[in-house]
């Protein structure tokens, strides 16, 4: 632990005294780029924009730290010993990111964790190559395409659904209203390449495939090297009038043959609620403790809808989510379907103090045949003190349904308050 905090600490030193020497933020962003702080709230895919900033190569050296407070009891049937947790702080999770200007058009992220609930140690979470011109290959090439066009190419986080621009990635929690995750939280990072077109009338698309990997490989299991992902998006996102946005999105993600897909357990960061629902004989800790993974390791179809509305300080966002697979294992499919509306009031002069409340539930099939269902609803509050600083607040209740006698999570449920403070710029 002690090489992470000195990392941490040389990390604070050298991004205080380059914002100290960067007071106008405009000067930090680059183009067609998602902004770490308050700025990026609500905000999906970066935006499309002609117009360049672009002098020469600039390195924006960013990051994020995340502390929460956690007050939470849990208790289940009683047939298996349950681990029981008590009040205190959890383990500070810190992000470094590194965006940089390539060449006017070409843009490059990197983000690492410093710190997470899973890997005590820094590791890349992964990065992509943003390509919104072709200048690079002749001056002008191409260029009404890309004037609607983006591609991105990496080891990146794949643009599966709305919901996981509002999620937190690890200690970059900014973006999201409330402290938890959705209960199957969809994401994963994979090689592969993703192309965008915008018309400009509110309409957008997106194409793209991965190897369908998590964990990079060219060994050989099966006969194979592994199979591949396919991934789209369509959507709808347009401000209508100076108050009323309207936003619809439907993200497809598809493998056929995999030696592993990850789905629905690919964030190695963890989830917030730590040590919750754990056996009491455990040796390890489960870090994604109050998730839910259907197991779908291969052949998955998933479906996911986002409805995004917001007037005035009023928003409402939803998920409907439908997903079916197998595993390896197994020689018929299970399905798993996801459903969550969050309901959100933001005010005071810059939206910087906001109220919301989500419901979120899910119901599956498991492995073994039992159908189980999984609720849990959000109460949360948040002020901004600054646009980098964040203060929020949740009460949290989660509860498990029809899982089999002497199962741990037979009626169990936790409940609690949540309290977290993120810094992100």
């Amino acid at each position: 632990m002690k090489p992470v905090l000195k990392l941490v600490t040389l990390f604070i030193v050298i991004t205080m005294g380059y914002t100290v020497s960067a007071q106008n933020k405009a000067k930090r962003d680059l183009d067609n780029y998602r902004t770490p702080d308050q700025r990026g709230v609500n905000l999906f895919e970066a935006k499309k924009d002609t117009v360049t900033t672009f002098e020469d190569i600039k390195v924006r050296i960013g990051g994020a730290f995340a502390l929460q407070y956690q007050a939470l009891d849990n208790e289940n049937s009683g047939s298996v010993a349950m681990a029981e947790v008590g009040s205190n702080f959890n383990l500070a999770t810190a992000n470094l990111d590194l965006d940089v200007a390539l060449f006017d058009g070409v843009n490059m992220h990197l983000r690492t964790y410093l710190s997470s609930r899973h890997h005590h140690e820094p590791y890349v979470k992964g990065g992509y190559f943003q390509v919104d011109k072709l200048d690079f290959i002749k001056e002008g090439f191409l260029e009404e395409l890309m004037k609607k066009t983006t591609i991105k190419i990496g080891h990146m986080e794949n643009n599966y659904g709305d919901a996981h621009f509002r999620r937190s990635d690890n200690a970059e929690a900014i973006h999201n209203p409330f402290v938890g995750n959705l209960i199957m939280d969809s994401f994963t990072t994979e090689v592969g390449a993703e192309v965008y077109y915008n018309t400009g009338n509110g309409f957008f698309g997106m194409v793209g495939f991965t190897n369908g990997k998590l964990n990079q490989s060219t060994s050989i299991s099966d006969g194979s090297t592994g199979g591949a992902a396919f991934l789209a998006k369509v959507g709808y996102d347009k401000q209508i009038s100076e108050d009323f946005r309207f936003r619809l999105s439907g993200s497809i993600y598809n493998t056929g043959y995999a030696q592993r897909v990850y789905l629905y357990s690919a964030d190695r960061a963890g989830s917030r609620y730590y040590d919750i629902l754990q056996d009491a004989s455990a040796t390890s800790d489960n870090f994604r403790s109050g998730r839910f993974d259907p197991s779908f390791t291969n052949k998955i179809t998933a479906i996911m809808i986002n409805p995004f509305v917001k007037y005035g300080g009023l928003e409402v966002f939803g998920t409907v989510e439908l997903t079916s697979g197998k595993a390896l294992s197994e020689t018929d499919r299970r399905n798993a379907e996801q459903y969550a509306g969050e309901v959100i009031y933001r005010f005071g002069e810059k939206e910087n103090v906001f109220l919301g409340a989500r419901y979120n539930t899910v119901s599956a099939e498991l492995a073994s045949g039992d159908d189980v269902s999984i609720n849990r609803f959000q109460l949360g509050a948040g002020w901004f003190l600054t646009q980098n600083v964040l203060l929020k607040a949740e009460y949290v209740t989660q509860e498990y349904n029809d899982y089999p006698t002497a199962n741990l999570l037979e009626d169990a449920k936790f409940n609690g308050l949540m309290v977290e403070a993120v810094i992100s710029f």
